[in-house]
């Protein structure tokens, strides 16, 4: 079916997003283009709040997990070196059981249920400040022996997979801003680069925000930057990569149609996460993309591989959803309606009859073990997620919540509220990586010396508790999952399997 392409209306569309940044906060790009140019660009805010520099499309940011397709394409130029197929255990020799046995294919495409490196720092105690260094990460790996799933059962976000495949990459001597260099940035005349740390030097480098009540601070982090997400560079020098993936020029032809090839479950039910790729609908319409998010900075693109066509959001700002201004501008463009909420559920807080698996439902956004999405109306009552990388379908039957998270059949009971058992009192540790915390009366004590706190603890029945801890621009909510007498479990999302036992 042929459709008009109305660039006016998605210029006007984006154009008013770009106006939201204030002139004297941090603020952002958007542009439009098609495999012939560059359609528009508009830019709103301030580069920096020291300088007060104008941002601009040549502001040059941090892309985050925008970098994926990219360490994907990779990949795949070095498929005599490592293939889909292969084990990570197979060029990975230190790692154990059933990390090891993750395929790369599953390591990339987020159903190799493989925990995310962050997230269990999270849940050791360190905080999103604390520096981290490439070869005790991979270390630390090394001793991990579960997965927060079965492989290929379920998809949720890791970037865990990406850090082991480069490490891979690394042994047989490939670097991967090597790479950047050598097959994008300097045969298409761009600037890009992949830092390995936060504190690496880039040229140009926008500094990130985040808002602390009424105030914008600078955001840092610690965590050594694998190629799950290490590439920086402007909108304007991801929009001419675009053009050209779009295109499938020189020696990328067919790349961005292997990228974002179907990828299925071990059951054969297809996933709509590729390699560093995602798909997203609007009104019968397919588009592929991706985001990004660091501490302070925001990016997400969108592309119609059919008709050559692309937007591309950048920020340097932590409220930005780049998803939401490229898809508007996309339905713009095209004169698609954007899909409606609605949402029918009662907002509340759910979890399963057993295991760590809650919801809470508010306004129509959903949060599942601390990832949140919002629901659209799918009718008959059901409200999806319609995201490749956190898949939701759920539907209230007056009594409980029934449908799926991620790819595994739930019901999700309301939580009648309890006391929090005392049998949870003492010393708990994670001897293996020095990691502790203490219970007493319902609230745990975290961390050590100044940065100590008292976080209390929501019961939700049959040994499952929530508390709430803030680091820095984040807020986790983690499940505290009693699995026996004297041992426990912290959940989040992206990490579950974290397990502590009682000191006696």
């Amino acid at each position: 079916m042929s459709i008009n392409l109305n660039w006016m209306a998605a210029s006007t569309c984006a154009g008013n997003f770009a106006s939201q940044w204030p002139a004297n906060e941090p603020g952002g790009a958007i542009m439009g283009f098609d495999t012939q140019g560059i359609r528009f660009a508009h830019a709103g805010g301030l580069e920096s709040l020291a300088t007060r520099t104008a941002f601009s499309a040549d502001s040059v940011v941090r892309f985050a997990s925008v970098t994926k397709h990219v360490f994907a394409a990779m990949v795949f130029q070095n498929s005599g070196l490592i293939g889909l197929d292969d084990r990570l255990g197979d060029h990975l020799g230190e790692l154990q059981p059933p990390l090891a046995d993750v395929t790369v294919g599953r390591a990339l495409d987020m159903s190799g249920g493989l925990p995310d490196v962050r997230e269990c720092l999270t849940l050791l105690g360190l905080s999103v400040y604390t520096e981290t260094q490439k070869q005790p990460l991979l270390d630390f790996l090394y001793t991990l022996t579960r997965l927060n799933f079965d492989a290929g059962t379920d998809v949720s976000y890791s970037n865990t997979g990406y850090r082991l495949v480069e490490a891979a990459l690394e042994r047989k001597g490939l670097t991967f801003d090597t790479f950047v260099q050598n097959e994008i940035a300097d045969p298409l005349g761009i600037f890009l680069k992949a830092p390995e740390v936060w504190i690496d030097p880039v040229q140009g480098l926008a500094p990130g925000y985040f808002k602390d009540g009424e105030n914008w601070q600078l955001s840092a982090a610690g965590l050594h930057i694998s190629a799950a997400g290490s590439l920086a560079g402007s909108a304007r020098s991801l929009t001419v990569w675009l053009q050209h993936l779009l295109a499938g020029k020189d020696c990328h032809t067919g790349l961005l149609a292997a990228l974002s090839g179907t990828r299925f479950m071990s059951d054969g039910r297809p996933s709509g996460y590729g390699l560093g790729l995602r798909w997203s609908e609007l009104a019968g319409h397919r588009f592929v993309g991706h985001g990004g998010s660091h501490p302070g900075y925001k990016s997400y693109f969108l592309l119609d591989p059919e008709a050559g066509t692309g937007f591309v959001a950048v920020s340097n700002r932590d409220d930005t959803n780049g998803y939401k201004i490229a898809l508007a501008a996309m339905g713009a463009l095209m004169g698609l309606p954007l899909p409606q909420t609605n949402c029918g559920i009662p907002d509340g807080l759910y979890v399963t009859e057993t295991g760590p698996y809650w919801i809470e439902v508010a306004g129509g956004v959903a949060t599942y073990l601390d990832a949140e999405d919002t629901l659209y109306d799918d009718g008959d009552g059901w409200f999806s997620s319609r995201s490749a990388s956190s898949p939701m379908r759920l539907r209230w039957t007056g009594t409980e919540l029934e449908g799926e998270a991620g790819y595994v059949k739930h019901r999700f009971l309301p939580v009648k509220p309890e006391a929090v058992s005392a049998a949870l009192n003492g010393h708990w540790v994670a001897a293996q990586y020095g990691a502790r915390f203490d219970i007493s009366d319902g609230v745990v004590m975290w961390g050590i010396g100044p940065a100590r706190r008292s976080l209390p603890l929501t019961a939700l029945g049959n040994d499952r508790f929530l508390f709430t801890l803030n680091d820095g621009p984040w807020r986790k909510r983690i499940c505290l999952h009693r699995l026996a007498d004297g041992k426990v479990e912290l959940v989040l999302s992206r990490s579950r399997m974290m397990e502590y036992t009682l000191a006696r």
